[in-house]
């Protein structure tokens, strides 16, 4: 009897190391994505164990291991292959999600918990907006930690983050005007309209960036004028006696006062910045980044088309099409930064973070709105670059093996990886791809930022996606993962992400706001904090917060449709926005892109694209959430 028992001893402990060995050997961390994880679940090992053997591709489905020298070859798998008669499975099936903590959390949304939530977007909204009013206005911006107004740093030229954005025009005020409206207070908004008339001038000695007083400034006038004016808006009755377009004709008087940025440039893209009273400085550089040169169209568009002065669009239109004519004829990727004089590109990175991100955004949103052929054309052409060569990743969503889908920063004309971080400003992507129907791939990429939302409780400004650590750490409030949660939510329905909104807003509760309202984040690890609270905050971030949880705003009822500028100002898709009184500015040239029709109607809705039945379920897969969840160290 004991000889059996030291066989059956020395079965089990050969058992018992072959298990560790198979363990070490399939899920350690020594041979993981690149990453040093803390934990041993690699499913990228699953993945090379259990998943179907399929073609290689240009650009392989896993980029989180290729971070040695930016080459990114794929590499022979040293793991045993799968026995050509053993049946053959993808890792997802080796995971029950149907009682684990994402179903658990994600699937289901309390109806008064939504009305909870709809309260706290709105006293959020008001905590500021009151604040404002009262300690700042009528300067540009409220500081929220002592309570006092800021403006142009006057002492300090050079001193671009504050007066590229502070004119010195009561900028907080007009920001806000729409989100007042959304938010159903109609008196406010009146009032608001009425001091803005009364108190704003831009004949002021002030150099403040072209771009930012377009989408901010400019952006509202003329959202707030539509509002006024159109009759078929969805607020109700909300114009007034005596109300004369006083807001078009600020507008207009703005619009004259950027134009000289267009003027003495041989390439027809305009300079960065303008002085308001003098026009372009004299020691203005020849350089501008793509998004503050290539996204004018949308506000210079509806100003044209509702004066009916052709100037205005002809002048953007012009930058977007020198623009597109300076793209990579290997890969169509645009650089960055170009210069003005020469059509050089100083920077040749192209991604869709901080430099390009809007100019993409406007190339949709103008066809949507005035239905110009042409930017359709220049938008598919462009996201078809985006995808060949921008994006890293399993090909599907939501199926498959291999790394989620990311987008990263790659060199214009060779489409190699030039760095491995991401910045916050690509969050906006998501929204962009349900505009255009791509809404499988914007929950993968929206998922991806909210697993970084979750581990700092804010998207720092730049993230390294090898570190698994920021890079830049400030966190200014700004809505991009808020926006694409919102319209992906208006596209799925799906109660995940009320869920998210839930999260950013007690984020934002808990680490964000102090005496007189909220703060950027200075460090998004140890929630330092500094004393300024940007115009965007509350013309998007809280608006956006604000739409995601009301149901039954005017705007989600109403038979018109609109559109949200970058700024997230409200524009609706109207016919008159789609005739223009002069003959077109472009007559057709040689080399013009001939790419397919559209094959959709203009204003259709990807409202209905995803199945009933997932409307309640996980948009993403328990396995897939969990991995994004490991990529960024949540656990």
């Amino acid at each position: 009897m004991q000889w059996r028992s030291i066989v059956v001893g020395l079965v089990l402990l050969r058992l018992s190391v072959s298990c560790l060995l198979w363990l070490s050997f399939g899920l350690g961390q020594n041979v993981s994505w690149g990453f040093n994880f803390p934990l041993g679940l690699n499913l990228h090992k699953l993945d090379l164990l259990f998943g179907e053997e399929k073609g290689s591709t240009k650009r392989g489905n896993s980029w989180s291991r290729r971070t040695h020298g930016f080459k990114f070859e794929d590499t022979d798998s040293i793991c045993p292959k799968v026995g050509e008669d053993s049946p053959q499975r993808s890792y997802p099936s080796f995971f029950d999600g149907s009682r684990d903590e994402y179903v658990r959390k994600y699937s289901s949304f309390p109806v008064s918990l939504k009305a909870k939530m709809k309260d706290m977007a709105r006293e959020m909204f008001y905590f500021g907006y009151d604040n404002y009013m009262k300690y700042a206005f009528p300067e540009d911006e409220l500081n929220p930690i002592d309570c006092a107004g800021r403006g142009p740093d006057v002492l300090n030229p050079s001193n671009i983050n504050i007066n590229d954005v502070l004119g010195n025009y009561s900028l907080t005020l007009i920001d806000t005007l729409d989100t007042l409206l959304v938010l159903g207070n109609v008196t406010e908004f009146q009032r608001a309209v009425k001091l803005v008339i009364d108190t704003v001038s831009f004949d002021k000695d002030s150099t403040v960036q072209v771009f930012e007083a377009n989408i901010r400034i400019l952006g509202s006038l003329i959202s707030a004028h539509i509002l006024l004016t159109d009759p078929k808006h969805p607020f109700g009755k909300v114009g007034f006696e005596g109300y004369d377009n006083e807001l078009l004709h600020l507008a207009h008087d703005l619009a004259v006062r950027l134009l000289p940025a267009f003027e003495n440039t041989t390439t027809g893209i305009p300079y960065s910045r303008v002085n308001l009273k003098t026009g372009v400085p004299p020691d203005s550089i020849n350089e501008t980044c793509t998004a503050g040169a290539g996204s004018l169209l949308v506000e210079f568009g509806i100003l044209s088309r509702l004066i009916g002065d052709s100037t205005f669009e002809w002048v953007a239109r012009r930058a977007v099409r020198a623009l597109w004519n300076l793209r990579s004829n290997e890969t169509g990727l645009l650089g960055n930064v170009v210069n003005i004089q020469t059509g050089e590109w100083v920077g040749k990175q192209s991604g869709l973070g901080a430099g390009m991100d809007s100019f993409y955004e406007y190339l949709l949103k103008s066809y949507l709105l005035f239905g110009e052929i042409e930017d359709y054309r220049m938008f598919q052409a462009a996201y078809e670059s985006i995808q060949n060569h921008l994006r890293r990743g399993r090909e599907l969503c939501n199926e498959g093996e291999g790394d989620p889908p990311l987008y990263v920063n790659v060199n214009m004309f060779s489409g190699e990886t030039m760095n491995t971080w991401i910045d916050s400003l690509q969050a906006f992507f998501p929204g962009l791809q349900v505009l255009n129907g791509d809404v499988e791939n914007a929950i993968c990429l929206h998922a991806f930022y909210y697993a970084i939302w979750r581990r700092f409780g804010a998207l720092p400004e730049r993230y390294n996606w090898q570190l698994q650590a920021p890079d830049v750490h400030f966190y200014p409030l700004r809505p991009e993962l808020v926006e694409s949660t919102y319209l992906l939510y208006q596209a799925t329905k799906n109660p995940f992400y009320l869920h998210v909104g839930v999260d950013i807003i007690q984020s934002l509760e808990s680490h964000a706001k102090v005496r007189c309202g909220y703060a950027t984040l200075h460090h998004v690890v140890d929630k330092s904090k500094e004393d300024r609270m940007e115009s965007f905050f509350l013309s998007e971030t809280c608006k956006y917060l604000y739409l995601l949880f009301d149901e039954d705003n005017p705007l989600h009822k109403s038979d018109n449709k609109y559109i949200f500028t970058t700024e997230g100002h409200i524009v609706p898709i109207d016919q008159r926005f789609r005739e223009k009184q002069w003959s077109d500015l472009f007559p057709c040239e040689e080399g013009a892109l001939k790419e397919r029709e559209p094959n959709h109607q203009h204003n259709i809705s990807y409202c209905n694209r995803i199945p009933e039945e997932r409307r309640y379920t996980l948009p993403l897969k328990s396995v897939y959430m969990k991995q994004i969840d490991h990529m960024v160290g949540l656990f």
